[in-house]
């Protein structure tokens, strides 16, 4: 894992550090279920550029929310999944999900209203 100098004094801070960022909540969701190769990941995230969903992978592995295995077989095969650590984001992630379906509800209702 990588070691992290100064982690911020609040834990709410440290945690939007890590996952605070769009691609790497979407990228934690998608891997929830088990490991993904690049190409399923990229699609399943959606409009995300190679680079971009690259870097993110890199950084959530550096953390050691995930793991990047590659096997030796032509071509080559790279595969990643969530590590005990990311898996313990689930909770967290489901409550997000769960507050985004209220809010979703709620905001039909003031559309229809309209």
């Amino acid at each position: 894992m990588k070691f992290i100098e100064s982690l911020p004094a609040c834990p709410v801070e440290t945690t939007l550090m890590l996952i605070g960022d769009k691609w790497k909540v979407l990228i934690l969701r998608d891997l929830l279920p088990g490991k993904k190769r690049f190409g399923e990941l990229r699609h399943s995230v959606g409009h995300i550029s190679q680079k971009v969903l690259t870097s993110n992978l890199r950084d959530m592995e550096a953390c050691g929310l995930l793991t990047r295995t590659v096997y030796a077989e032509v071509p080559p095969r790279v595969e990643y999944a969530l590590t005990d650590l990311g898996m313990s984001l689930k909770p967290i992630l489901d409550a997000l999900d769960h507050w985004g379906r209220g809010y979703q509800k709620a905001a039909h209702k003031v559309m229809e209203s309209l």
